[in-house]
């Protein structure tokens, strides 16, 4: 196996378990939520598809181009991602977890651009992570509409 894809998935892992240190609990539960929100079994099952997939999508653009602008717009949306839970679970900010998942997805689209000339595959591997961020952040939107009151 090549050490580089192993050290994507380590960096995968630790951004998708970093998630479990800022658990939903009662917080998240008395929060009014949009009718359309998934069930809350849905999120782990989707992200883990999904971290399989960025890991591949970035070991893919670092093989064929290793420290261009694709693979740090990579690094970036990776510790963008791992912050998101961080702010709307740990600090409990809707208000800033809606700026940074905006970020998120302007960082996850700025990859697929930049990763289209050097890896088709890896591109097409982030448009289904895409889609869910922008799922992702009309459900942090309708939590913020819905909860204004509450920070």
């Amino acid at each position: 196996m090549d050490w580089t894809l192993a050290v994507f998935g380590l960096l995968g892992f630790a951004a998708a378990t970093s998630g479990g240190f800022f658990r939903p609990g009662e917080w998240y539960e008395r929060l009014r939520k949009p009718s359309w929100t998934p069930p809350n079994w849905a999120f782990g099952a989707v992200w883990s598809v999904l971290y399989v997939m960025i890991v591949i999508a970035g070991w893919l653009v670092w093989r064929n181009e290793p420290g261009g602008p694709a693979v740090w717009l990579w690094g970036i949306q990776l510790v963008l991602n791992a912050l998101w839970s961080a702010i709307f679970f740990g600090m409990r900010r809707i208000d800033l977890a809606m700026a940074e998942v905006l970020l998120l997805w302007l960082a996850i689209a700025a990859f697929i651009v930049a990763a289209a000339g050097i890896s088709a595959t890896a591109a097409i591997l982030f448009v289904p992570y895409l889609i869910w961020v922008t799922i992702a952040a009309a459900l942090n939107w309708g939590v913020l509409r819905m909860n204004a009151a509450a920070p």
